[in-house]
């Protein structure tokens, strides 16, 4: 028996969670792939687009990915994680169906308002505000009406989960959380935390200020309420990764997860931590003290805890994997995992290049070595290895073992899968490491044509290789980055036209037990009320006075006509 048999009505949800996450991955990754190639010059006078709708690629390329696919395949897969793990249907199926509708109106209005861009005579105006859409920046009030419904709708899926475990609970007052639903849980407790700032910033400054209720708006207000919210988000899309790689991938690796109370301490933290470091994004914008920034830097520098943790704990359980499988020697079991799996070696890979995000992240959190590289190619480089690899290729990884469960079909195209994660790696690690070094050599990020004047000649000292040889890397990276996408499209739009065989379809979905179990950590750790009121009050102190002293002499004071786009 799969999961579609077991459970029909949730199987359907998520795969209809899939379904839109993926047309918003393929419609992102599409301008992508434009945005690469009109930035580095490449095939420039042959791509449908001018250096004006080059913003309107960037905003549907930074919303559609960074927003819609990861919203939506999170939601559906912690439908999944938590039905599974709790071994129980929905608590309210309408409940989340109304949220699923919610996320794909909103989807659709703020889809529509940015593709004005290219067709003027769609309903609604431009919205080429970029994926950090605060003022004085100023799109059609679809956008930002798309917006809150998109959030709003996470919010209504997310009740479910808390519905469903709270069921379970009535049913199981002494037992322990199971670990899926525990990381669910707390993700979203995060995740309706750090929200909070975004729902202020749209449904109090930008809705009214667009209709023109208002005449203008603080934008250092508006920044910090979206950062507030925009360095947490980092945190959702990377959670459900780490879901990922502390359940799914032990069973593909062949062993089990080396520590359940030490995933829980790690989720925990994040819990904790992951809201109260928005300032140091806003390192260099004034009005902010600097020891408010200060908390911040200190704050994000403690993050790297747990993801050392992880580090750790899932290569622990990857080599009792390997050894389980024969593997040998110090290194030597790396041999034996299952790189020809593609489900295995998109999420080996995915954590792999986490890693090396983590590193450059160091950089982005430290006020003074921030100063070098900020608003530089270097901060999308780094970004594309956290979102663009860690969340993206492990999703993808973790369809190709998830998806024939959700549809009892066998998965096509194997052989395309196999190669589909090495083609995404290599064309990742061609872009993010000339992304890096452009940043270095202070090539700045946002632009349609960074290299300024008609001749091409570049105002930057490089410090490795030169400007030419990275913008050919970052262009052949996008392509290869683009082929890793196709093929993994047509994997799954293969095996969701293929038909249903009359035999049994036997997916091993079951997980084993870590080695050490639940029992094996405090009872404290699944206190979720306890965590939950810490997070708001180191929330509380490192916003606070901030926030007081920007609203202090009125909320819209000092304000800021809107910028035209």
């Amino acid at each position: 028996m799969t999961f579609v048999d077991d459970y029909p009505k949730v199987a359907k949800l998520t795969r209809w969670h899939f379904a839109v996450a993926f047309v918003a991955l393929a419609l992102g990754g599409f301008f992508g792939l434009l945005q690469a190639l009109y930035r580095t010059g490449t095939l420039r006078s042959l791509l449908p687009i001018n250096a004006t709708q080059y913003y309107t690629v960037l905003t549907g390329h930074g919303v559609l990915l960074a927003l819609v696919f990861t919203t939506f395949f999170i939601c559906g897969f912690f439908l999944w994680a938590v039905t599974r793990s709790l071994d129980r249907p929905m608590s309210s199926p309408r409940l989340a169906w109304l949220g699923f509708g919610s996320m794909v109106v909103g989807t659709a209005l703020a889809a529509i308002a940015i593709l004005n861009g290219f067709a003027p005579g769609l309903p609604f105006e431009s919205a080429d505000v970029l994926y950090t859409f605060y003022a004085p920046l100023k799109a059609h009030p679809a956008f930002y009406v798309g917006a809150a419904l998109l959030i709003v709708g996470s919010w209504i899926v997310g009740a479910e989960y808390f519905l469903t475990y709270r069921d379970w609970r009535r049913d199981n007052p002494d037992s322990r959380i199971p670990l899926q639903t525990f990381m669910v849980l707390t993700t979203f407790i995060m995740w309706y935390l750090s929200t909070l700032g975004v729902a202020v910033e749209v449904l109090v400054f930008l809705i009214p200020w667009s209709l023109g209720w208002i005449s203008q708006v603080d934008p250092l207000l508006t920044r910090t309420l979206f950062w507030y919210f925009g360095h947490p988000v980092v945190y959702f899309w990377l959670l459900p990764g780490y879901v990922a790689w502390y359940t799914i991938l032990p069973k593909l690796a062949g062993g089990r997860l080396f520590s359940d109370p030490l995933a829980r301490v790690v989720f925990v933290l994040f819990v904790l931590l992951s809201t109260p470091v928005g300032f140091h994004h806003q390192y260099v914008d004034p009005g902010i003290a600097e020891g408010f920034k200060f908390i911040a830097m200190t704050n994000t520098m403690m993050l790297l805890l747990p993801s050392l943790l992880t580090a750790f704990t899932v290569v622990a359980s990857m080599e009792h994997g390997a050894r389980q499988r024969g593997g040998e020697g110090y290194l030597n079991w790396l041999r034996a995992l299952p790189w020809d799996k593609p489900a295995f070696a998109g999420m080996a890979l995915a954590g792999l290049m986490f890693a090396a995000g983590g590193f450059s992240g160091m950089i982005n959190a430290g006020m003074n070595i921030n100063y070098l590289i900020h608003n530089t190619l270097w901060v999308p480089g780094h970004f594309h290895l956290t979102v663009g690899t860690a969340f993206a290729l492990t999703a993808m990884a973790s369809s190709y073992w998830l998806y024939p469960q959700l549809t009892g079909k066998r998965l096509q195209h194997r052989r395309i899968a196999i190669a589909q994660p090495y083609v995404w790696f290599v064309g990742m690690t061609l872009m993010s490491n000339a992304m890096h070094r452009a940043g270095l050599a202070g090539v700045p990020r946002r632009t349609a044509k960074p290299l300024f004047g008609d001749t091409g000649a570049a105002p930057f000292d490089p410090v490795l290789g030169s400007i030419s040889e990275m913008q050919t890397q970052i262009a052949v990276g996008g392509t290869l980055l683009f082929l890793g996408l196709v093929m993994f499209l047509v994997v799954m739009l293969g095996t969701w036209l293929s038909q249903r065989g009359a035999a049994q379809l036997r997916v091993n979905g079951t997980l084993r037990e870590p080695l050490s179990g639940a029992s094996d950590g405090p009872r404290v750790l699944d206190n979720l009320r306890l965590w939950a009121a810490i997070a708001v009050v180191l929330v509380v102190i490192a916003y606070g006075l901030p926030l007081w002293g920007m609203i202090e002499n009125g909320i819209l004071a000092p304000g800021s006509v809107p910028f035209p786009t």
